[in-house]
């Protein structure tokens, strides 16, 4: 039987376990990345384990959520990341050069290699070929230090790309387009590879447009053919030494096969408040816009950028609009100066904003209160955008920028015809390289001596402990389905300059869905949260589940978790259950008092029964053996003390 990519990458990577579908297998890790909103906590962790140097052929620190350095709390975290780097054998970016996903796919990247990182959105890199998933900051600690990477083995799902784009139809339009059929929670547990005669029509950075946004299907990662046009990437920017080809055997098997015509799609956008809740541009047409934002990881490509202005060349933005502009990488931004475009831009009214995730994270340019905005970003989450009435759409490059001009909801494909090719938006031959941005390590001799720099701000990581045998504790909150980590814990400046300050951290936590609640954990002393479907979906910080553990939280039960978050919430120690009757769910309020006992028995029969009053609640864990053995240890830190 034929073999996937993915398969063919996971073969040549594993370490654990066999590859059948749901079964525990360790991975050996090539390449990590961090960035700052996650960082701090994973680098406080790498040091607890006491490793001298990484393992890993490349890690990269960037900095690229908090570059807003309001106050001293971002720029000694800041600090503390350069100082732990330079110590350990990391490569350091600075603020300023780019955000994380953009800067490694241009500078770092390579076909065949396994890559994680403490960003939910690392899956970006698989449009060039790589295996490239999201993970807790802890799993990539344990990387770096040369531990294996432990996920459920996927299953493999296909989508098949026929014909080409349309002009002013992009790649957002063809992940919008997956979205909308498989759901926020149809990749949960899969690998989504895309093949077809379309995939040679589509440039790497439309193919990581693609892959970034896999993360909001759910899924372990998405992943491209490496193939000429990744090879051309490659030699533009002075890596084709760094090319190898990839491809599916034609008897590959998938789990799931789907199909997209490219020469019937149209633009689409993501209405409130959910990535798939997806309708063409030409429903909304007319709608009145007050925010354009263009940019993320998702969409700051040097290409996504020429596309909006080509569009903008000789207008102006609409009176009643903000448009909003952040280049992906310092690479796209002095392209864009050196082929006239940033002028361009400027021109038509946008401001132009650092390289960094800036609105997407909340970091700034919040709408109004009611706001419609329309956003090139990946996530639409109530309240993410800052502003929690506002209703975020997440669309093109090519509708946003026709929609800035127009002031209401555009559909940019009626600008087809009208001579808008100002600039070149192929690949070029050579991309323009400056890494001075890029800070490298110090030599290993030296690094010895190189002293840590650590904040006031820098608080100790929380305080675990093994799995107690009985849990009795206050059901504290009860939430409903697609919980994102932005409800548990929320980013933004107000929040973020805290990430290595768990205390303080915990003053935010759930606000979105109850203020009340960390008093309330606080005073219950240890607590138990009930959720429903597809729990935890998004972001994968960890903060989302550390801050639960500071705050006494001793279970999760749920309907369903997301991957990510189910991880990290075994890694902190805290025990994540299912039901095994999701109708039961319905029969436990907030404010109970909740019971589990003969837990330890319960991890090696993987059932619990939980007490409610006078009523018996059968739960199940779906937990590989290794898990197990860490929720008993007090989570992924104690465990990797006690077996090295």
């Amino acid at each position: 039987m034929g073999k996937t990519i993915a398969e063919k990458i996971i073969e040549q990577h594993l370490v654990s376990g066999e590859m059948k579908t749901g079964e525990d297998i360790g991975l050996r890790i090539d390449q990590t990345l961090t960035q700052d909103a996650t960082g701090t906590m994973a680098y406080i962790e790498f040091e607890a384990m006491g490793i001298d140097q990484v393992k890993t052929e490349l890690s990269v620190a960037y900095i690229d959520h908090n570059t807003l350095q309001s106050g001293f709390m971002n720029a000694d975290d800041h600090r503390y990341i350069q100082s732990v780097a330079a110590k350990h054998g990391i490569l350091f970016s600075r603020p300023g050069n780019g955000i994380c996903h953009q800067v490694h796919y241009e500078r770092f990247g390579i076909p065949g290699k396994t890559l994680i990182g403490s960003d939910s959105h690392t899956p970006t890199g698989g449009g060039l070929g790589m295996l490239a998933m999201g993970a807790g900051g802890m799993d990539v600690a344990v990387a770096m230090g040369g531990g294996a990477y432990h996920i459920p083995m996927p299953r493999m799902i296909f989508v098949e790309l026929k014909g080409s784009l349309k002009p002013y139809v992009a790649g957002k339009d063809i992940i919008l387009k997956v979205l909308s059929m498989l759901s926020v929670k149809g990749g949960v547990g899969a690998i989504v590879e895309y093949g077809g005669e379309g995939v040679k029509s589509l440039s790497v950075p439309e193919r990581c447009t693609i892959t970034n946004m896999g993360a909001e299907l759910g899924a372990t990662t998405s992943i491209f053919p490496s193939d000429e046009v990744t090879r051309e990437f490659l030699k533009a920017q002075g890596r084709e030494q760094d090319y190898r080809p990839l491809y599916s055997d034609p008897d590959a098997e998938y789990a799931e096969r789907y199909t997209i015509d490219l020469d019937e799609l149209e633009p689409l956008a993501a209405c409130p408040h959910s990535p798939d809740n997806v309708k063409p541009v030409s429903e909304l047409k007319g709608m009145k816009v007050d925010q354009v934002c263009i940019g993320s990881c998702t969409n700051s490509s040097l290409a996504d950028m020429l596309k909006v202005a080509n569009i903008l060349k000789g207008k102006k933005i609409a009176d009643n609009v903000s448009l909003s502009i952040s280049p992906g990488s310092r690479q796209v931004y002095s392209m864009l100066a050196e082929r006239g475009a940033l002028t361009v831009l400027i021109d038509a009214g946008a401001r132009v904003l650092e390289c960094a995730c800036g609105p997407c994270i909340g970091m700034g340019f919040s709408p109004n209160s009611g706001g419609i905005s329309l956003r090139t970003f990946n996530r639409n989450f109530l309240g993410r955008s800052g502003t929690k009435d506002a209703q975020v759409y997440l669309v093109s490059p090519e509708t946003a920028a026709a929609s800035a001009i127009a002031g209401v909801f555009t559909d940019p494909t009626e600008l087809a015809g009208s001579e808008n090719d100002f600039f070149d938006v192929t690949m070029p031959e050579t991309f323009r390289i400056n890494d001075s941005g890029i800070i490298r390590p110090l030599p290993p001799e030296e690094a010895k001596d190189a002293v840590v720099l650590k904040g006031p701000n820098i608080k100790s990581f929380p305080e675990t402990a093994p799995l107690a045998d009985s849990i009795t504790a206050e059901l504290v909150l009860k939430v409903g389905d697609n919980i994102t980590t932005d409800h548990i814990m929320p980013a933004g400046s107000r929040v973020l300059p805290y990430r290595s300050n768990i205390p303080k951290m915990s003053e935010f936590c759930f606000e979105v869905v109850d203020e009340t609640f960390p008093e309330r954990a606080r005073k219950a002393g240890k607590g138990i949260i009930v959720g429903g479907v597809n729990y935890g979906q998004g972001s994968s910080r960890e903060h989302a589940a550390l801050v639960p553990l500071y705050l006494g939280i001793k279970a999760v039960i749920v309907k369903s978790f997301a991957r990510i978050h189910k991880a990290n919430l075994v890694n902190a120690g805290i025990l994540p259950l299912t039901f095994k009757n999701p109708e039961d769910y319905d029969l436990l309020e907030q404010g109970q008092e909740l019971s589990l006992s003969d837990i330890h028995q319960g991890l090696k029969d993987d059932e619990l029964v939980l007490r409610a009053g006078d009523r018996e609640i059968p739960l199940e864990l779906d937990l590989s053996q290794r898990q197990k053995d860490m929720l008993m240890a007090g989570g992924l830190l104690d465990y990797t003390k006690q077996n090295g």
